[in-house]
């Protein structure tokens, strides 16, 4: 009997030791069906080995609760392979609850198409956040900062900070890597380098200001004052618009329209006439390629 009061104490302990590993509600999925005749157990087998790279580590320096883990969801689509070598396709989505209700906002939503790494069945995943070690990793510790960033961003004024130092350190490990999506001269201004340079250079802090009020101070409290939430929001697509003037056609500017500009639609439906006015006059702005869809606001 006394044994077994100890096995049952014992394993009670077990269960109230923090699983620092849950940092991440992310569904990672990993599509092979465009490489003919592949090998599915070996792809299988990537797809939860990267699981557990992002489930077995501690990315956040806080012990977030259960209801704060960060929710998003990685794809990727591999496109070819030669040897070992693959050329992928990666999507990434990040969403954050809004309070106050049921509904999930879409904070980053799109894809990084220069994607290059060497996997071989049973290596082992090495990471560390001084050398780059391992392209596939790399990539992945990338996107988790990355997401870390921008939901912190939203919750408090420029809470994200860490995390962007965190991925600015992965860029630079990777200017001398072979794989594309790292330099400076990539992509016309389309890849993680020019996404890190818009989220760190000072001349755009207002980028971070425009996650804080658009999130904090506007949707969280749209439940109860749908006025002050709207206004807030309002507000916070003015500084977007003061980034713009700055320097037109940003790469941060263009994923944040691109995640964004249906949401921004369909909550000024329910604005008054001038908000309707300078919503679509901002919008026009930012995405001037499609103007015609923000006349779905008046409407």
């Amino acid at each position: 009997m006394m044994k077994k009061c100890k096995w049952m104490i014992f394993c009670l302990l077990l269960l109230t030791v923090p699983s620092y590993g849950q940092d991440f509600l992310c569904q990672l999925s990993v599509n092979s069906m465009k490489i003919s005749g592949s090998n599915r157990e070996k792809y299988n087998k990537l797809q939860q080995d990267l699981y557990k790279f992002i489930n077995d580590r501690k990315w956040c320096q806080y012990n977030l609760k259960a209801n704060e883990r960060i929710e998003c969801s990685i794809l990727l689509t591999l496109d070819a392979v030669a040897g070992d070598v693959l050329t992928a396709s990666m999507t990434v989505q990040l969403q954050r609850p809004v309070f106050g209700s049921n509904y999930k906002t879409t904070l980053l939503n799109f894809q990084d198409k220069d994607i290059k790494f060497t996997y071989e069945e049973g290596q082992p995943l090495e990471y560390a956040d001084n050398a780059n070690l391992n392209q596939l990793t790399s990539l992945i510790a990338f996107y988790l900062n990355l997401f870390l960033a921008v939901d912190f961003d939203s919750f408090s004024l420029n809470g994200g900070y860490p995390y962007y130092a965190k991925c600015q350190s992965i860029v630079s490990l990777n200017q001398n890597a072979t794989e594309p999506g790292w330099k400076v001269f990539e992509t016309g201004q389309k890849n993680r380098y020019w996404l890190m340079e818009n989220l760190t250079n000072g001349a755009y802090s207002k980028v971070h200001e425009f996650f804080y009020n658009y999130h904090r101070l506007g949707l969280d409290v749209m439940s109860e004052s749908p006025d002050i939430g709207r206004a807030s929001i309002l507000e916070s697509l003015k500084l977007l618009q003061d980034v713009n003037k700055q320097k037109s056609n940003l790469y941060i500017i263009q994923l944040i329209v691109l995640a964004k500009s249906q949401e921004i639609i369909n909550i000024f439906k329910e604005g008054t006439a001038p908000e309707k006015s300078m919503v679509i006059s901002i919008m026009k702005q930012l995405d001037p390629a499609n103007q015609s869809k923000y006349a779905a606001i008046n409407n």
